[in-house]
């Protein structure tokens, strides 16, 4: 674990907003306003790793249509 990585034993859930960007937070606690759930929890490390690999255009939502992508 390096100087940056302290151990946490909290669990996250993944939470997603309108413009489809996603973030975590802590599962015991309400989401954020505009937030919403997006069916995964667990450490934060697996929270990180289901979103890397869900989360795969960062460009929102609203840009995307826009550019019609």
């Amino acid at each position: 674990m390096s100087e940056t990585e302290t151990a946490d034993d909290q669990t996250y859930k993944v939470v997603v907003n309108d413009e489809e960007q996603y973030s975590i937070w802590p599962a015991d606690q309400a989401n954020p306003a505009g937030w919403h759930d997006a069916g995964f929890t667990g450490p934060r490390q697996e929270c990180l790793a289901h979103i890397e690999r869900v989360w795969t255009d960062m460009r929102p939502r609203s840009l995307r249509e826009a550019m019609g992508t």
